[in-house]
C-alpha cells in the first residue's frame, strides 16, 4: 500500500465499480450514511474491482480504514490493494475468500463491531472456516458492540442456513474507549449456498435479556444500570433478565467504562436490540449509571415500536444475505429503514444489478407500532465454489 495508481493500467476482466465517497464524522451508527466497508464486502463476496475517491475530505484512508483494508487483506489471498499518495483514491481488486486462523489488531478509533460486521457477511463464503482473534475497543458509541452482535446477528444467519458446533462469538476480554484491550474470538463455517427466508411475522415481545458491565470502576456501576432500567421495563413484561458483567485486571482493557446491551426476544424467534456506553475517559461530560440504564431501556421501547422481523442494526446483513441466497423468492418484514440500510441498497444494486420490492406496511390491527416495510426479492443464487470438498 502507498503507491500511486498506475496511469495506463489496462482493464481488468472482471467488472469494475467506481464510486464516490465522503469520509463520514464519527456519528451514530443508524445515522451514519456511508460506511467504507459496505463497498469493502460487496467488493470482496462480487469479485469486481473497485476504485473509490475521497471528495470533501483531506484523506480518504484514515487510520480505521487502513486497518478495515488490511483485514480484508489477512482473510483474502490475492488482492490487489493501491493507495495514492495523498490517501485520496484507493484502488482495490478482490482475491479469493481464503479465511483459515488469523489474528488483528483493529484501530481503537473505532470498535471490534465495524470490523465484525463485515466478517459477518463474508465468513460463510470462505474457502477454509474462518477463526479470527480481533483486539480493540469492544463497546463504544459509535459501532454496534459484540454483545448486541453476538445476541441478534447470530440468530440471523443461522435462519439462512449458517450454524455449527463451530459457530461462536466470545468476548475473551473487554476494551473501553480511548486505550482498547479487549479481545474477541469469532469463529464461522463455511457454506456453499445461502437458504432462501420469509420472515414476515415477528411475533410477541415474550422476554428481555441483556449485560450491564463495567471494567476498571467499581462493579456496584453494574448493579446501578440494572435497577434503573428494570424500573422501566418492568412495567411492560415480568421476564426480564440483565446479567452483570464485570471484568478485573488484564481482562478489562486499558481504560474505565460502563455500559448496557438489550435484548428483546418474540415468540417467532425476532431479536430486537438497544445498547449504550458512558463516554470515553476524558470526553465528554460524566455520565450516570442510573441516567444510562434508563435511556437504554427507552431506546429498546422505541427499537420495539419500530419493529420487524430484523433491528435496525442487521438489516443491511439480512438483504446482502437475501440477495445471495438461492434463485427463490425472500421476503423480510423491516421497521423503518435507516439512512446506512438505503444506501446499501444503492451499493447492492450497483454490484448486483437487484432491486428490491418495497411494500410499506402501515400499522394497524395485525401490526403493532410503527409503519413497517416488507422487503422481497429474488436471491442471484450465489454458490460458494472455493469451499473445499471432504
Amino acid at each position: 500500500m502507498g503507491y500511486s495508481l498506475p496511469q495506463n493500467e489496462k482493464q481488468s476482466p472482471r467488472a469494475e465499480s467506481w464510486a464516490w465517497c465522503y469520509r463520514p464524522e464519527r456519528s451514530p451508527h443508524l445515522a451514519e450514511p456511508y460506511s467504507p466497508w459496505q463497498s469493502g464486502v460487496i467488493t470482496a463476496v462480487s469479485e469486481q474491482a473497485l476504485r473509490l475517491f475521497a471528495t470533501g475530505a483531506p484523506s480518504f484512508c484514515t487510520y480505521f480504514e487502513a486497518s478495515f483494508i488490511r483485514l480484508l487483506d489477512k482473510i483474502t489471498n490475492g488482492s490487489r490493494i493501491e493507495i495514492n499518495q495523498t490517501g485520496t483514491t484507493l484502488y482495490y481488486q478482490p482475491g479469493l475468500l481464503y479465511g483459515g486462523s488469523v489474528e488483528h489488531d483493529c484501530n481503537v478509533l473505532r470498535s471490534i463491531g465495524y470490523y465484525l460486521e463485515s466478517l459477518l457477511c463474508l465468513a460463510p463464503f470462505m474457502k477454509h472456516p474462518l477463526r479470527i482473534v480481533l483486539r480493540g475497543v469492544t463497546n463504544d458509541q459509535v459501532d454496534p458492540s459484540v454483545d448486541v452482535l453476538k445476541a441478534t446477528a447470530l440468530p440471523l444467519l443461522k435462519q439462512f442456513g449458517i450454524d455449527g458446533e463451530s459457530f461462536e462469538l466470545k468476548v475473551v476480554r473487554r476494551g473501553m474507549p480511548p486505550g482498547g484491550g479487549g479481545e474477541v474470538l469469532f469463529s464461522c463455517p463455511v457454506r456453499k449456498v445461502l437458504k432462501p427466508v420469509q420472515l414476515t411475522d415477528p411475533g410477541k415481545i415474550k422476554r428481555i435479556r441483556g449485560i450491564a458491565y463495567s471494567v476498571r470502576v467499581s462493579p456496584q456501576m453494574a448493579n446501578r444500570i440494572v435497577d434503573s432500567a428494570r424500573s422501566i421495563l418492568n412495567k411492560f413484561i415480568p421476564d426480564i433478565y440483565i446479567y452483570t458483567d464485570h471484568m478485573k485486571g488484564v481482562n478489562s482493557g486499558k481504560s474505565p467504562g460502563f455500559g448496557l446491551s438489550l435484548v428483546a426476544e418474540t415468540t417467532n424467534g425476532t431479536f430486537l436490540s438497544a445498547e449504550l456506553a458512558s463516554n470515553p475517559q476524558g470526553q465528554g461530560a460524566a455520565v450516570l449509571p442510573e441516567d444510562l440504564g434508563r435511556n437504554c431501556a427507552k431506546l429498546l421501547l422505541e427499537e420495539i415500536y419500530r419493529g420487524g422481523c430484523v433491528d435496525s442494526t442487521n438489516q443491511s446483513l439480512a438483504l446482502l444475505l437475501m440477495t445471495l441466497g438461492q434463485q427463490d423468492v425472500s421476503k423480510v418484514l423491516l421497521g423503518p429503514l435507516s439512512p446506512y440500510t438505503i444506501e446499501f441498497l444503492r451499493h447492492l444494486k450497483s454490484f448486483f444489478q437487484i432491486m428490491f420490492k418495497i411494500e410499506t406496511k402501515p400499522c394497524g390491527e395485525e401490526l403493532k407500532g410503527g409503519d413497517k416495510v416488507l422487503m422481497t426479492c429474488v436471491g442471484i443464487g450465489f454458490s460458494n465454489l472455493s469451499k473445499t470438498l471432504k
